[in-house]
């Protein structure tokens, strides 16, 4: 994920419009990470303070008109018959009915922004072993303008997840595959950006409520011990700054404070950051600036004790998650506080392109930074991010869908319904990759690097996503639970999406990823897992359009458990 830096400014306004009057807090600037937790935006919504406007009072009437044509909201009714497959190991063969209903929105006007693909389905399975189940998947992000600077912004996603990263690694949730999770997030809040005196003033505050259901549990290789899952959280961000860009001054400069909570019902967890810090913009030509700043920050993470029977052994509830004891003591599993700062270079040479270069001290580490975006035209983008920060699942699934634009296109696998872990826009793309790891309650110092490239000609549409992200899981040491303090895993991924209209009644489509989970518990097994799909779909009557697709997916767990299964779908689709 990226920093996006308004390209009509020259540098020296667009480095102070980073840094002052922002709508997000400094260390959220400054610390891209997946998209949550203390430091985890990845600051896209940094670069909202309004630029310059150097078009013509004709040009913007257009603009007016054209953004009052862009409302699309296509509710819709769809009926597929599908069939899986194990096509190595001699497996079961699936085959179900799918009925959904859904709706798929686009909204862009000069107040409102919607983007959202929400979808209910319910799958009946013709084998009689086999459980029909209900499966709700969407994303949505929104933003409405109450007044001139003043905002509110909102969004959700439903999707699944791996529940336990040493268990099954299927590409397709269909059946009764194990090592699943329903995951739930929403979240909302205000954010202001405005003058005052002359100065530039930002604040803002998000609330966030996540929650994970165990569908079905993970059966793991040789008896292991489950891993503690999350089970639901609420967090709290609130900052504000004050800041001047250069001008009076030779440098820009901005005041920011924030702080972050966030209470888990799992054991009584807790995170609680603070932070306050002085930044400064020295632009040293049009083109490059010199930025830093310095300030004082204050991190605890502890949790409670689980419950324990006669003979001290923690107890487990119906779900494998630990029971917790209210009347224990605290224990941390992080604990920081001092003085933080950054330093680094800025550098935009035109409209199109921007990057920015960071090393700082934070989390009582040495830490680096950075980004860089370059737009060739209006429907090609292309950014990476280099990020480093501390989330939780439910942090990281709050600030990851704070983070996407709130414009971009949902792309979802034909066979099972579920939504792109990536998304792609002209306004800007984003992934949810590193959010949506395996459940685990722990929190986590998490740093990686993500890059995003999205594009339109010749009548298709592309977006590709990939990167690498780390997590190194930070729990206290409590006797008889298996901890997973310490232990790091590393997650390579890439996605892609491509579709094409063949004529006005018919298009085509593809959607592939490849992840690699290097799995950092002891014995645990790393994962390989690929697939593919295509899909074509026509017009038959008006509103009434049929789709066919195909699919392949593999998954091999280091040699304890290979699977490549082949999938087939044939459906109809009606709109309204």
């Amino acid at each position: 994920m990226s920093i996006q830096l308004r390209a009509k400014l020259p540098v020296g306004a667009a480095l102070a419009a980073l840094l002052a009057g922002t709508a997000m807090p400094a260390w959220a600037q400054d610390y891209g990470s997946d998209g949550g937790g203390y430091g985890g935006s990845d600051g896209s919504d940094a670069a909202s303070a309004a630029p310059e406007d150097t078009s013509t009072k004709a040009e913007k009437r257009a603009k007016k008109r054209s953004e009052r044509r862009q409302v699309n909201v296509t509710p819709y009714l769809e009926v597929d018959q599908v069939l899986t497959a194990d096509l190595k190991n001699g497996g079961d063969v699936l085959t179900y009915t799918a009925l959904a209903a859904g709706v798929d929105a686009s909204v862009s006007t000069r107040r409102v922004e919607v983007a959202a693909s929400v979808r209910y389905e319910r799958r009946l399975a013709w084998n009689k072993d086999i459980n029909d189940q209900d499966v709700v998947s969407g994303i949505a992000r929104g933003r409405v303008e109450v007044a001139e600077g003043f905002n509110l912004e909102a969004g959700g996603l439903a999707s699944r997840s791996r529940l336990d990263s040493r268990g099954a690694a299927n590409g397709i949730l269909a059946g009764d595959a194990d090592n699943v999770a329903n995951v739930y997030s929403v979240y909302a809040g205000p954010t202001v950006a405005t003058k005052v005196a002359g100065l530039d003033v930002g604040a803002g505050y998000r609330y966030g409520y996540n929650k994970v259901e165990v569908e079905s549990p993970a059966v793991l290789p040789g008896g292991a011990q489950p891993v503690d899952i999350f089970d639901s959280s609420q967090n709290h961000v609130a900052w504000a700054s004050v800041g001047a860009r250069p001008g009076m001054l030779p440098v820009g400069w901005q005041i920011s404070g924030g702080w972050e909570r966030e209470d888990a019902s799992q054991l009584d967890q807790r995170f609680d950051g603070k932070y306050a810090r002085f930044d400064v913009t020295l632009p040293v030509n049009r083109t490059l600036a010199l930025i830093g700043g310095v300030g004082y920050e204050d991190i605890e993470i502890s949790q409670r004790d689980a419950l324990r029977d006669v003979a001290g052994v923690p107890l487990r509830g119906p779900d494998g998650r630990f029971l917790t004891d209210p009347s224990s003591a605290r224990q941390l599993a992080f604990d920081v506080d001092g003085l933080i700062w950054d330093a680094g270079v800025m550098w935009q040479p035109n409209q199109r392109l921007s990057a920015t270069a960071k090393v700082g001290r934070r989390y009582g580490d040495t830490i680096y930074t950075g980004s860089l975006t370059y737009r060739a035209d209006h429907a090609t983008s292309f950014q990476v991010g280099v990020y480093n920060g501390l989330s939780s699942f439910g942090r990281g699934l709050s600030g990851g869908l704070a983070a996407l634009p709130t414009q971009f296109d949902v792309a979802r696998n034909p066979i099972d319904g579920g939504i792109s872990s990536c998304v792609f826009g002209a306004q800007g793309s984003g992934c949810l990759n590193p959010a949506l790891g395996a459940a685990v309650s722990a929190q986590y110092r998490s740093r990686g690097i993500q890059a995003l490239m999205s594009t339109q000609a010749g009548g298709w549409s592309i977006g590709i996503g990939g990167g690498y992200d780390q997590r190194r899981f930070l729990a206290p040491e409590l006797a008889g639970l298996f901890s997973v303090n310490g232990a790091v895993d590393e997650n390579y991924y890439l996605t892609m999406t491509v579709a094409r209209a063949l004529d006005r009644r018919s298009d085509i489509s593809f959607n592939g990823y490849v992840n690699y989970f290097d799995n950092g518990l002891p014995g645990a097994p790393d994962v390989l897992a690929a697939g593919a799909t295509a899909a074509y779909t026509r017009e038959i009557f008006q509103n009434l359009r049929g789709q066919a697709a195909v699919g392949l997916n593999a998954f091999d767990q280091d040699g304890v458990n290979n699977a490549l299964i082949g999938s087939a779908l044939v459906g109809l689709r009606y709109s309204f």
